[in-house]
């Protein structure tokens, strides 16, 4: 055997289990989410769903109003990937 296969071997029966018992390691030793935390994130998420139904609603009397007007995409999911520092996000005069 060369000095290559002797090294492959020892990175994949040393290194590997190392690499993934640091890892696993590092996981169960992070913080835990609190139930303060937790109520957090679902006060945040409702705020989160009643400013998205109040835009809709203000989109579709706008668009009543005004038939040339094109509503946002209601979607984040779906729309494309918007960044502020994105070429496409900045204002064109």
């Amino acid at each position: 055997m060369d000095l290559t296969g002797v090294i492959a071997i020892l990175a994949f029966m040393i290194g590997l289990p190392w690499l993934i018992l640091h890892y696993v390691t590092k996981w169960k030793t992070a913080p835990k989410m609190t139930g303060e935390d937790e109520q957090l994130l679902d006060e945040m998420y409702n705020l989160a769903r009643r400013l998205e139904d109040r835009v809709n609603t203000v989109e579709r009397i706008v668009a009543a109003d005004n038939p040339d007007f094109r509503p946002g995409v209601a979607d984040y999911r779906s729309a494309p990937d918007y960044r502020l520092d994105h070429p496409t996000s900045q204002r064109r005069n």
